[in-house]
C-alpha cells in the first residue's frame, strides 16, 4: 500500500444519481461469457470467497488451539475447525460480494469480481452464501460444539450486518468495529477446544483488534480514490494522512500492550515476552516511519504498502511465537 498525496482530502464526493444501483452491462443478464466451462464457474464462486482473507483468519486459528490446549489439541478437532472456519468466512465474503456489488462496479480494484463482470448472478451469489453459511453453522454444531456454532454465527453477522450493511458506507471508523469480525477466529478457536472462553482469549482477540486498522488503513491509503469515488468513507478519504498515522501508531501501541498482557494471563515463557516485544517495535517502527512521512520530515514516498505487509508479517510470527511457546521446556 504505497500511497498518495500527503495532503488533506476532504470529504468523499457522492457518486452520481443512480451510479452505485445500476448493473453492470456484463452481468446484466447474469451470463457467463462464452467459451467458458464449469472450471471458470467454479473459480468464480471461490473468488467469492476472497481465498487470501480466509487464509490469515485461518493462521490465528491453529497457535490458538494449542495455546488453549496446552499442548497439541487432537488434529481432528483442527481440521473440523479449520473447515468450519473456511466456510463460515467464504459464506460471510460472498455476502459482502452481494451487498457492495454496486460499488465494486466502480472501483479499479474490485472491478473484476464475478457480479461485476456478470460470471456469477446476484442471486447464485446469494443463494451460495447463504448455503456455506448453514452448512458452517451445522458443522461446527455438529462437529465441533455450540459453542463455536454461536461464536461463528455471531461473526457472519458481525461482518455482513455490522460492518457491509451499517459501518462501511456511514462512518470513517467502519474497519474498527467492522473488524471485530476479524478476532472471532480466535474466540472460535478457543472455544472448540475448551467450549469456554478466557482472558487469554480476550488478549488474543486485542492483538487482532488494535491490529487491524494499522492493516487495513495503509491500503486504504493506496486505493483512496476509488474508495472516494464509490462514496465509501474510509478514514484516509476523509482525513489527513498524518491524522491516519498517528492513528495507527496509537492502535500498534495498544496491540503491544494486548500482546505482551499474554504473558501473565496464559503463562507464556520469556522467549515470548522478547519475541512479542521485538515484533511489537519492530512494527511500531514502520508506523512511525510513515507518520514521519505524512508529515514531511523523511523524503521519500508515505511508504503504506511496506507497513501493510509489515502488519501481514508481525501478526504471522507473533502467532507462530504462541503455538512454539506452549511446547518449549521451560
Amino acid at each position: 500500500m504505497s500511497t498518495t498525496s500527503q495532503t488533506t482530502t476532504g470529504p468523499a464526493t457522492p457518486p452520481a444519481p443512480g451510479a452505485t444501483r445500476r448493473a453492470s452491462r456484463t452481468g446484466a443478464r447474469g451470463e457467463v461469457p462464452p467459451g467458458r466451462g464449469w472450471r471458470d464457474r467454479a473459480a468464480a464462486y471461490v473468488a467469492l470467497t476472497k481465498p487470501r482473507v480466509i487464509e490469515l483468519l485461518l493462521v490465528t486459528t491453529v497457535p490458538t488451539m494449542i495455546l488453549a490446549e496446552g499442548g497439541l489439541p487432537d488434529l481432528w478437532l483442527v481440521l473440523a475447525t479449520l473447515v468450519g472456519g473456511a466456510l463460515a468466512a467464504g459464506s460471510a465474503n460472498a455476502f459482502n460480494c452481494y451487498l457492495d456489488r454496486d460499488i465494486d462496479e466502480l472501483m479499479n480494484r474490485t472491478k473484476r469480481r464475478p457480479l461485476v463482470t456478470g460470471e456469477v448472478t446476484p442471486r447464485s451469489a446469494l443463494v451460495f452464501a447463504t448455503v456455506l453459511g448453514v452448512v458452517a453453522l451445522v458443522w461446527f454444531a455438529l462437529v465441533v460444539n455450540v459453542a463455536a456454532a454461536w461464536l461463528t454465527f455471531a461473526a457472519i453477522v458481525i461482518y455482513v450486518v455490522g460492518y457491509t450493511m451499517i459501518l462501511k458506507r456511514r462512518t470513517p471508523q467502519n474497519i474498527v468495529w467492522g473488524g471485530i469480525a476479524g478476532c472471532m477466529p480466535v474466540f472460535i478457536g478457543w472455544a472448540a477446544v475448551t467450549e469456554s472462553l478466557s482472558w487469554a482469549a480476550l488478549a488474543l482477540f486485542g492483538v487482532i483488534f488494535f491490529w487491524t486498522p494499522p492493516h487495513y488503513w495503509p491500503l486504504s491509503v493506496k486505493f483512496k480514490r476509488d474508495y472516494a469515488a464509490a462514496g465509501v468513507p474510509m478514514l484516509p478519504v476523509v482525513a489527513s494522512d498524518r491524522r491516519v498515522a498517528v492513528e495507527m501508531v496509537a492502535y500498534t501501541v495498544a496491540m503491544i500492550v494486548c500482546s505482551l498482557a499474554l504473558v501473565p494471563l496464559a503463562g507464556m515463557s520469556w522467549v515470548y515476552a522478547v519475541v512479542a516485544a521485538g515484533l511489537g517495535g519492530w512494527f511500531l517502527a514502520s508506523t512511525i516511519g510513515m507518520l514521519r512521512r505524512a508529515r514531511g520530515d523523511a523524503r521519500g514516498k508515505l511508504g503504506a504498502m511496506k507497513v501493510f505487509h509489515a502488519s501481514i508479517t508481525y501478526l504471522t510470527l507473533l502467532f507462530v511465537a504462541v503455538a512454539v511457546d506452549v511446547f518449549l521446556p521451560f
